[in-house]
C-alpha cells in the first residue's frame, strides 16, 4: 500500500513539474472524448425525436386517400378522380392481413362556437376504433364509444388548442359546443400531442362518423358516403406491404382500374417511412461516429507523443532508480499507472463536459422531430477505455526499453 502511495505521489509531482504539458495533454484527451460523445449524442437525439414523432402519429398506422386513376397507365393527364367510400372501408375490413381500419370524414370549414368564444378547427368524423390506430391520449373524460356511433349521439372529444380557444380558463368537459349551429356535448378532452409549433393535431374536434355523415357529409360528385381517407393497420408490422397490396386491390376493384398501377393511389405508409428514415439515421450515426473516432484518435496520438517524450526525458531518472535498487517491474508499474491515470481522469473530464452540455441543451426547444443530444454510455465507456489503453501502451513501450538498460547505460542517456 505504501509503495502504491509513493508511486502516486511521484506521478503527481511529475505532472505538476510539467504543468503546461500535462494540461495540454489532458485537454486534448478530454476534447476528443467530449467531441465523440456529443457527435454520437446528436445522432441519438435525432433518432429518438424521429421515433417519438412516429409514435405520436400512431402504432403501425397506414393511410389511403382518394386518388386519380389514369386511363392510360403512367399518364396522369388521362386520369379520372375517384373518391373513397364507406363501401371501400367495409370491404377493406374483410382483408385477412389487416388488424384494424377506420373511415375518416374530415372538414375544415365548420364553425365552432362555445358560450365563451368561437373559432375554426378541423372536425373529424371517426368510429371508436380510430383511437386504437392513432395516438390520442385522453386527458379528461372519455373517448367516443360504440353507443355514440350506433345511436348517433351529438358528442365531441376535443384537442388542447380547441380547449384553450373555446373554453379559456374554464372547464370544457360537460359543456356545450355548437358546430354550424348544431349542439354537441363535450365528453372528453385530449392531452397535448407533439410539441413546439406543431399544433395541428391539437386543433381537432372528433365526433362519431355516423353523426358527421348525417350533418356534414362530403358530396363528392354525388357520392353520398365519400370519405376523406381511411386509416388502417397491418396484422403484423412485417406484413405492411401485403396489407397495402390488399387495400389497393379492394379500391381498384370497386373503382374499376388496375391495382398494379401505383400512380393510381395516394397513400402513406408510416412503417416504410420509419424504416427508410431509420436507415438514414444509421448512416448518419456511422458518419458522426467516424468523425468522433478521428477526433478521438488525434487525442490518442497526442497522448502517445507526450508519453514517449516523457519517458525519453526520464531515462536518466530510470537509470538512477535502478542503480538505487528499483526493479524493472516497479518502474513499468509506475509508467503504467501514470498513463492510465492521465487518460482516465482526462476521459472522465470529457464525459462530464459532454454531460454538462447535453444537460444545458435538454430544455432548449428544437425543431419538431429532433430531440436534444443524449449521452450514450456505451460510447463513453469505449472512448475512455480506448484512450486509457493508448496511454498505457504509449508509456509502457519506451519505459520497458529504458528499464531493460543497464543502470550505467541509462545514466549515460541525454
Amino acid at each position: 500500500m505504501q509503495m502504491l502511495l509513493d508511486i502516486l505521489g511521484q506521478i503527481f509531482r511529475t505532472l505538476w513539474t510539467h504543468k503546461l504539458r500535462s494540461f495540454l495533454t489532458m485537454f486534448g484527451i478530454a476534447w476528443g472524448v467530449g467531441s465523440l460523445l456529443l457527435l454520437v449524442g446528436v445522432g441519438e437525439g435525432f433518432r429518438s425525436g424521429n421515433k417519438r414523432g412516429f409514435d405520436e402519429l400512431g402504432q403501425d398506422v397506414m393511410f389511403v386517400f382518394p386518388g386519380r386513376a389514369p386511363a392510360v397507365k403512367g399518364s396522369q393527364q388521362s386520369g379520372r378522380w375517384y373518391p373513397l367510400t364507406y363501401r371501400d372501408y367495409v370491404d377493406i375490413t374483410k382483408a385477412p392481413y389487416l388488424r384494424a381500419a377506420c373511415p375518416v370524414l374530415q372538414r375544415d370549414d365548420i364553425r365552432s362556437v362555445s358560450d365563451y368564444s368561437n373559432g375554426n378547427g378541423t372536425v373529424m368524423g371517426v368510429e371508436p376504433q380510430f383511437r386504437g390506430i392513432r395516438y390520442l391520449p385522453i386527458q379528461q373524460g372519455r373517448w367516443l364509444n360504440v353507443m355514440d356511433e350506433t345511436q348517433r349521439r351529438n358528442v365531441v372529444v376535443i384537442g388542447t388548442e380547441i380547449v384553450r380557444t373555446l373554453f379559456p380558463g374554464r372547464p370544457a368537459l360537460g359543456n356545450t359546443l355548437l358546430l354550424n349551429g348544431i349542439s354537441f356535448e363535450v365528453v372528453g378532452t385530449l392531452s397535448t400531442i407533439g410539441r413546439g409549433d406543431n399544433i395541428a393535431e391539437n386543433s381537432r374536434i372528433y365526433i362519431p362518423y355516423s353523426v358527421m355523415n348525417t350533418y356534414f357529409p362530403r358530396n363528392w360528385g354525388g357520392v353520398s358516403d365519400a370519405l376523406s381517407l381511411i386509416n388502417y393497420q397491418p396484422r403484423l408490422r412485417g406484413e405492411h406491404l401485403i396489407a397495402q397490396q390488399e387495400v389497393r386491390k379492394v379500391i381498384a376493384r370497386n373503382h374499376k382500374f388496375d391495382s398494379t398501377d401505383l400512380d393510381s393511389f395516394e397513400e402513406y405508409d408510416s412503417i416504410r417511412s420509419a424504416e427508410m428514415i431509420g436507415k438514414i439515421f444509421d448512416a448518419m450515426d456511422m458518419f458522426l461516429g467516424f468523425v468522433g473516432v478521428v477526433t478521438l484518435a488525434l487525442g490518442g496520438i497526442g497522448v502517445i507523443n507526450i508519453m514517449l517524450i516523457s519517458v525519453t526525458e526520464r531515462t536518466r531518472e530510470i537509470g538512477l532508480r535502478k542503480a538505487l535498487g528499483a526493479t524493472s517491474r516497479s518502474i513499468l508499474f509506475q509508467f503504467f499507472m501514470e498513463g492510465a491515470l492521465l487518460t482516465f481522469v482526462s476521459g472522465v473530464i470529457g464525459v462530464l463536459g459532454a454531460a454538462t452540455v447535453t444537460t444545458a441543451l435538454s430544455g432548449v426547444r428544437l425543431a419538431n422531430g429532433f430531440d436534444p443530444p443524449k449521452i450514450v454510455m456505451s460510447s463513453a465507456v469505449l472512448a475512455v477505455c480506448s484512450l486509457s489503453l493508448a496511454g498505457i501502451a504509449a508509456g509502457l513501450y519506451p519505459a520497458r526499453r529504458a528499464a531493460g538498460l543497464a543502470p550505467v547505460e541509462a545514466l549515460r542517456q541525454e
